[in-house]
């Protein structure tokens, strides 16, 4: 039977870790609704925590996958990446319906005030799914842009190629968000980027050559997709991030940035993510991306 325990750690914070018959769980906050921890069924762990990370109120967690809400970025007047990330959530005690699913573990978060309502269920069972909800609760509308910001945790940065983003526009956040459009095959990784591709598909594949492992992101309202590694100098720059740090991590997000999502009152808006692996033998030649990101 799936499992879900809550534990209050030295830290400070408390956890609801998540698991299932297979092996495979997941670890998730109270504080900021952020699951710190996905491991498969061989305990591997699949996301990346910054050796440096800062655990403790009001600082953001460096790693995992935190919510950017009500805004991604600077794109807004609210603080940078929102407010959702460094404020504690409760567990939902009248949770709405979730599909029917075998063998999985759940837990809805619920984050509240008087013009949000926010909620997001990560399951664990080889796919890590979350499912995030703002409702309008007030009589006058609000507009906000939103992300899902996703540590994946990578054998080395300079090995792993990301498909399914090839030909589209992004914006290049190093040179003052210009426009510019992809003319690489695939992405690979030789320096330090901070983009948002726009209108993304709603599969994309990070292929890791050294670990023959594939990340394969899929969403669903979260048109636009981030992506971000402060490479060497950058990360001497970030405080709670370790100097050799970003040699094993890379940042694709699920994220709504191009266009702001307006609701009028009592509208809801509804995401969904799902991250799963899948094992590959490719160590140096190109992983066919119709194979993954189309199914065939």
């Amino acid at each position: 039977m799936p499992l879900m325990n809550v534990f209050h750690d030295g830290d400070g914070f408390p956890r609801i870790v998540l698991a299932d018959p297979s092996g495979s769980s997941a670890e998730v906050l109270l504080y900021g609704g952020q699951v710190v921890s996905w491991k498969n069924e061989r305990r591997e762990e699949l996301l990346f925590m910054s050796s440096k990370a800062i655990w403790k109120p009001p600082k953001a967690i460096r790693g995992g996958l935190p919510v950017f809400f009500p805004q991604f970025g600077n794109l807004g007047t609210s603080e940078r990446n929102g407010f959702a990330r460094n404020r504690f959530w409760t567990i939902d005690s009248d949770p709405s319906p979730l599909p029917p699913s075998n063998n999985h573990s759940s837990v809805d978060l619920l984050l509240k005030s008087t013009d949000e309502d926010l909620k997001i269920w990560p399951r664990s069972a080889g796919k890590l799914t979350l499912i995030p909800r703002v409702r309008n609760t007030d009589t006058k509308p609000f507009s906000f842009t939103f992300a899902l910001r996703n540590y994946l945790s990578v054998s080395d940065i300079s090995e792993v190629r990301v498909e399914g983003l090839e030909t589209l526009d992004y914006l290049d956040n190093l040179m003052r968000r210009e426009r510019f459009t992809e003319q690489a095959d695939a992405i690979t990784f030789d320096g330090e980027v901070d983009r948002i591709y726009l209108s993304s598909p709603q599969k994309i594949a990070i292929i890791d050559h050294e670990k023959k492992r594939t990340f394969v992101l899929r969403k669903d309202g979260m048109p636009d997709a981030g992506m971000w590694n402060p490479w060497d100098k950058r990360a001497k720059t970030v405080p709670d991030l370790g100097y050799e740090d970003y040699k094993t991590m890379l940042c694709v997000d699920s994220a709504v940035t191009e266009t702001p999502i307006v609701l009028k009152p009592l509208e809801e808006w509804k995401g969904y993510q799902e991250l799963s692996t899948v094992s590959s033998s490719y160590c140096s030649g190109q992983l066919d991306p119709r194979k993954v990101l189309y199914g065939f």
